[in-house]
């Protein structure tokens, strides 16, 4: 068996300024979690936060899409607090999501969260992430190979997008559009054009800061224009959206003229 701590790929990639192309995970189920990494997606989300999940049906779902190699596991926390940060590290987790960051304090209170002493507060512990002593060196190796990406997604966030961006140890800051275009004053319209181009904008100061920039879309037009943009972390779908779009879809193929 291996005993290198496994390098972070989706972390690479960014670093490298590729592309990656990913999926959102709200039904909490393996079975569709392994069903969505057999499809071929650059990255998996796990969504910690939507959805009611245990430690045990995020780690099923781990275990699900680590079967597939090509595919990287995120996971969304529900939160900041560094408890439930070093829960998810201690799963195995390489790369968090962590949602409606708004300052910088804030940000690099994360990166502290996810790292071990000296350099963070990360306590020590998770021997699954070690593979129960698999990788010797897990305790050393690891902050190297967490990625920390955190969400803005309100007017305040975006005020503060610029020392967010300059945080060391942040990764990508994810556009949340849903959220933003409710703080925004445009409730359930994230396609509204003031929203989109608060969006382009941010998109932009990440990118000229060195990071990865983040969103998720179901429009696949919007979409392309974002890569065509420098979005690095484009989520195109959602499960739970795909199963009822495409359920709906059939049974009014039978009954529209029924």
């Amino acid at each position: 068996m291996n005993t290198t701590t496994p390098v972070n790929s989706f972390k690479q990639a960014l670093r490298e300024k590729r592309a990656q192309i990913g999926f959102w995970l709200t039904l909490g189920d393996s079975t569709s979690a392994e069903i969505c990494a057999s499809a071929g997606f650059d990255w998996l989300l796990i969504d910690g936060e939507h959805v009611p999940h245990s430690l045990q049906s995020v780690l099923d779902q781990l275990r699900s899409i680590a079967g597939y190699p090509e595919t990287h596991a995120i996971a969304r926390v529900p939160s900041s607090d560094p408890i439930l940060i070093k829960q998810y590290l201690d799963l195995g987790v390489q790369t968090l999501l962590v949602p409606m960051v708004e300052s910088a304090d804030e940000a690099a209170s994360i990166v502290k969260a996810c790292r071990y002493p000296p350099s963070g507060s990360r306590g020590i512990g998770g021997a699954r992430a070690a593979r129960w002593g698999h990788f010797p060196k897990y305790l050393h190796e690891a902050d190297d190979q967490i990625a920390v990406i955190v969400q803005v997604e309100s007017q305040q966030g975006l005020d503060n997008l610029d020392e967010i961006v300059q945080t060391e140890g942040i990764d990508g800051v994810f556009i949340g559009p849903a959220d933003l275009s409710a703080s925004l004053g445009y409730l359930g319209q994230p396609g509204h054009p003031e929203v989109q181009r608060q969006i382009r904008e941010a998109v932009d100061r990440i990118s000229a800061a060195g990071k990865a920039p983040g969103i998720l879309t179901r429009d696949l037009g919007l979409a392309r224009a974002y890569l065509e943009r420098g979005v690095l972390m484009l989520a195109v779908g959602l499960d739970a959206h795909l199963l009822a779009a495409e359920t709906r879809g059939l049974v009014n193929s039978f009954k529209a003229n029924g």
